[in-house]
């Protein structure tokens, strides 16, 4: 089966248009219904200079120093497509098979490889260091910009700032613009050359800010921890830390898909049962590479598609990877 052998070739995620969102630090910010509901005229460029008005104490309370905020919202407009686009996210409007033809393509696989090949070294030193392989870390690079291709041109100030004003997500996404100013005002990168995408992911791996604040690091040394510009190192290094940090266990799969037997009991499906491997070879659950389930520890088995789709009998490290990126389909890929 075509995403199969995607999986094994890449040890594979797969979605790249939405951000981390879990195991984030999420900072604490005041109450400000009363101030929103004073500020906000939904979709107009005096409803953001106002709103913005409102937000600029409520970031120097944060520690944000009046000059970083100055500069970074100095020429920061209105924008309505990132509005759009918030409401049309793949995951969310496609068919998991249709998604992963788009996320899982034969283009994408071609340069994934090689992209191990022309990474080689860097790539065996974060291996050595962080314990997650190579090809887990290339795989969501690929999926998030297109191994650095396409990290994104929105001004994220901007485009954060926006979406925090709008309200359908606003206290998420005006953490994340205090995040972003807080990387702002440690020196990592100059506001101008903080751009990513309309929904506020950055670099080659497309971390949102309190991801970044949590889990970049400076693996060049040159004190930044820089995921911006043309050189991955320090992306990809801070993707092996979030992953290592959120449990990933070296030299084990994600899952593997599996058949069921005829009659199977449906109701042994879902995140909520987890049953060591003898259990579900006990059931009649095969692996579709044959020979008796290799033994990763407790699973759970997942059926994306639903009871007439594929099956994946899923390990520890699919949670870790759900940890970058929670939708099904992007750790299958």
């Amino acid at each position: 089966m075509r995403l199969m052998a995607v999986a094994i070739w890449l040890l594979a995620t797969t979605a790249g248009l939405a951000a981390p969102v879990q195991g984030v630090r999420h900072l604490a910010l005041p109450q400000t219904q009363g101030d929103e509901t004073l500020t906000k005229v939904a979709g107009t460029e005096q409803g953001l200079t106002a709103w913005i008005a409102g937000f600029r104490g409520r970031a120097l309370a944060h520690g944000i120093a009046a000059s970083t905020f100055d500069q970074a919202f100095s020429d920061v407009r209105y924008n309505p497509e990132v509005i759009d686009k918030d409401r049309h996210q793949a995951e969310f409007t496609k068919t998991i098979w249709d998604y992963l033809d788009i996320a899982a393509s034969d283009e994408r696989v071609s340069n994934g490889q090689k992209a191990l090949r022309q990474y080689r070294k860097l790539l065996a030193r974060i291996e050595a260091t962080y314990g997650v392989e190579k090809e887990i870390v290339v795989a969501i690079w690929g999926l998030e910009s297109s191994y650095g291709a396409r990290r994104g041109k929105y001004s994220l100030i901007a485009a954060l700032a926006t979406l925090a004003y709008d309200g359908r997500r606003g206290r998420f996404f005006e953490q994340q613009l205090l995040a972003a100013l807080q990387i702002l005002q440690h020196g990592d990168v100059r506001p101008q050359d903080m751009t990513g995408s309309w929904a506020g992911a950055m670099g080659h791996t497309q971390f949102i800010p309190t991801s970044y604040l949590q889990f970049a690091v400076d693996f060049t040394g040159d004190g930044r921890r820089d995921i911006w510009s043309d050189d991955p190192a320090d992306a990809l290094a801070s993707t092996a830390a979030y992953l290592a940090r959120s449990g990933w266990q070296s030299g084990r799969p994600w899952g593997m898909e599996v058949t069921l037997p005829v009659g199977f009991d449906y109701s042994q499906t879902g995140s909520r049962v987890k049953k060591p491997v003898a259990d579900w070879q006990a059931l009649g659950v095969r692996s579709t590479l044959g020979g008796r389930l290799p033994d990763h520890g407790a699973a759970t088995l997942l059926l994306p598609a639903g009871a007439r789709g594929a099956a994946f009998l899923i390990f520890h490290n699919f949670t870790a990877i759900e940890a970058y990126n929670p939708a099904d389909a992007y750790v299958i890929g």
